[in-house]
């Protein structure tokens, strides 16, 4: 087995990306990285070496952040909403560029579309778009086939596809 800091320094990266894909904050998400080498150094001596290292951590992520936000129903914190009730000043959308707005009202289409979809279509989507999972790596992550994450994968496409065209 590799140091460990070879290991962070050849999957963090991919690690990070997966959770900024499932959080949507990079804040959150370089947290929940740093969280996740620590736990893998804790249970090292759990990994089998039946998938990949990096599905390995993913999954130690995707719990991770899952526990977070079990965290944060217990303990939730204002919305944009509350703020705005509260007399928290927010930016103008009308001081930015029309080109920038367009732009950025289409990523957060995008991005809130992708956020609506029920797990594990979500998580599907983000591990074979982002950390450019095989779709037998996927199934190995949700102990299912290679086929079934193939078919979910292309559903959640049809989903997204369908929000969209709604919106």
């Amino acid at each position: 087995m590799e140091p460990m800091s070879e290991i962070y320094q050849r999957y963090a990266d991919e690690v990070k990306r997966f959770l900024v894909c499932l959080t949507g904050d990079l804040d959150l998400a370089e947290e929940l990285t740093q969280e996740t080498f620590y736990q893998a150094v804790k249970s090292i001596g759990r990994y089998n070496g039946t998938c990949k290292f990096s599905v390995w951590l993913c999954q130690i992520a995707k719990h991770l952040y899952w526990d977070e936000l079990k965290r944060r129903r217990r303990h939730p914190e204002l919305s944009v909403e509350a703020m705005a009730q509260a007399g928290e000043e927010l930016p103008d959308p009308q001081q930015l560029p029309e080109i920038s707005l367009l732009r950025r009202d289409s990523c957060v289409s995008i991005h809130k579309a992708i956020h609506e979809l029920r797990e594990p279509y979500r998580e599907i989507f983000l591990l074979r778009v982002l950390s450019d999972l095989s779709f037998r790596e996927i199934g190995e992550i949700f102990d299912r086939t290679e086929n079934w994450a193939r078919v979910t994968y292309y559903r959640t496409k049809v989903m997204l596809a369908e929000r969209l065209e709604e919106d």
